[in-house]
């Protein structure tokens, strides 16, 4: 079984595009390096708010990288975004489509 991480954000300054830009570069490299990493994403829920969501192995590595992504926060981004819920759950069925060619 797999755990997800579900935080979202109020943005304060700046755009959708250049936090993408900004955690692509920043947070996604570091939580790559820890064990039990699966997945990041970030969608603009519009209005300001922004989701970010992490997938890992197991419970222990989705709650310790809620630690990870406040200290990265607060040394890169806290003048963009504020952090409004933050959540850790167990992945129970997420399935995509075949790609077509």
């Amino acid at each position: 079984m797999r755990y997800i991480r579900l935080s979202t954000y109020d943005m304060t300054k700046g755009t959708f595009h250049e936090l993408t830009e900004l955690c692509e570069k920043g947070v996604l490299p570091i939580f790559a390096e820890k064990p039990g990493f699966v997945n990041f994403g970030l969608t603009d829920i519009g209005d300001h708010k922004v989701v970010s969501i992490t997938i890992w192995e197991t419970r222990e590595a989705a709650q310790n990288s809620a630690n990870v992504a406040a200290g990265w926060v607060r040394e890169n981004i806290s003048d963009r975004v504020r952090l409004v819920t933050g959540y850790v759950g167990e992945l129970a069925l997420f399935h995509g489509a075949p790609v077509a060619a």
